[in-house]
């Protein structure tokens, strides 16, 4: 059976801890499936850190954008992070700044792999940020960025079985 659980919440609230010990709770051979894009030392530290945190049987995928490629069906797939993986999408670097796409084209494109991904039958855990609960930004790629995740975070709690808000550590379950 197929099943989306979606965990948000902001920075350092409890997000990836949680989804975690939800995972090890569903299945004893979790998938992990990272979606970060290593940009600098301090990220790859951070990387390493949630690394150590989970044991040997987790099985590890690294994927920054084409989710759908790996056929995970019958497994429990915790996928950190949504917002990573959108970041991924939303700059492209092989192509310069006038070329860049839009966020309504950005939107389509990860729209249509989250749904290509989450067609097989599986339990999918997706971590994200609520990166939208503070002020809106003086800069127009942050706020085309912020419409992009707040677009894409309600897409996936409408299709989600369970919507879990991370406060200081605490769940509340939303949906």
């Amino acid at each position: 059976m197929n099943k989306i659980v979606l965990i948000t919440g902001g920075q350092r609230s409890g997000k990836s801890e949680y989804a975690e010990r939800m995972a090890l709770s569903l299945s004893d051979k979790p998938v992990y499936m990272a979606t970060a894009h290593v940009w600098d030392e301090e990220f790859r530290q951070r990387v390493l850190r949630h690394q150590e945190r989970r044991g040997p049987q987790w099985t590890n995928i690294e994927e920054e954008q084409l989710l759908s490629r790996h056929q995970l069906t019958g497994r429990v797939i915790l996928i950190d992070c949504l917002t990573l993986w959108c970041t991924n999408f939303f700059f492209d670097n092989s192509k310069t700044a006038s070329e860049q796409p839009t966020v309504d084209e950005v939107l389509r494109a990860v729209k249509q792999e989250f749904d290509r991904f989450t067609a097989q039958e599986a339990t999918f855990i997706f971590v994200t940020n609520e990166i939208g609960l503070g002020g809106v930004s003086p800069d127009a790629i942050q706020r085309r960025f912020t419409d992009l995740m707040g677009w894409m975070n309600q897409y996936v709690a409408s299709r989600a079985d369970e919507v879990i808000l991370m406060v200081s550590g605490i769940p509340v379950k939303i949906k």
